[in-house]
């Protein structure tokens, strides 16, 4: 189940706000920075990640998520500098945020639209926590403190719901200051720090720390 529309909608738009400022901030050098994602510069996470929402915002939903488009995201954007795409971030924020605030809760419940997978707030959850844990990706690349801040909640909520989608054992999160969130039902507590178990369950930090196995990664 997803946090609440009320929660999830003001949060994204706040997130990605964030994440435009933090773009925008950037030097020459710091864009060409490794990041932690395979193959991947700063400049290319946050291409991925403006150009996902540009296509939500434009309707062009088939195959997000997947290689593809992904690969064709950051290759839209090559070359382009640091504020040119925080500018277009935040274009297309506005735009998010005018189309979210006409959804009710049946239209957050319901199906999303085509080539979205699960319910409409589940999608925007997903773009919450996509943007919150890139955003974590960029600082980590530029040795800058992460933001244990409101993305936590939701990318919490998204991990659980797709490690139940992907059968995965029957636990609770019960994590350091945040509620529980149910997988494949609930079950046995897991407890811990979140930010460590969202940086575990991503392939990003290790789950022994917590333990897990690697088999919590939602990517695997």
């Amino acid at each position: 189940m997803t946090l609440a529309r009320t929660v999830v909608i003001p949060g994204m738009v706040a997130e990605y706000a964030t994440f435009a400022d933090l773009v925008g901030s950037l030097s020459d050098e710091q864009w060409e920075t490794p990041s932690r994602c395979a193959g991947w510069r700063v400049a290319d996470v946050a291409a991925h990640v403006i150009g996902q929402l540009t296509d939500v915002v434009n309707f062009r939903l088939e195959g997000l998520g997947t290689p593809e488009v992904t690969e064709r995201q950051v290759d839209e954007r090559r070359g382009r500098a640091p504020k040119e795409l925080a500018d277009e971030l935040t274009a297309a924020g506005a735009t998010a945020a005018a189309l979210a605030d006409a959804f009710d809760d049946d239209a957050w419940a319901a199906p999303g639209p085509p080539g979205v997978t699960g319910t409409l707030g589940f999608g925007l959850e997903a773009l919450w926590f996509d943007t919150y844990l890139h955003a974590d990706d960029i600082r980590a690349a530029l040795g800058m403190p992460s933001e244990r801040g409101a993305g936590l909640e939701p990318s919490l909520s998204h991990i659980a719901q797709v490690l139940t989608d992907q059968g995965w054992r029957a636990a609770t999160l019960q994590l350091d200051g945040h509620g529980e969130f149910p997988i494949s039902g609930g079950g046995p507590a897991i407890t811990g720090d979140a930010y460590a178990f969202v940086l575990a369950s991503t392939g990003r930090g290790d789950p022994t720390t917590l333990g897990l196995d690697p088999s919590v990664n939602i990517y695997r």
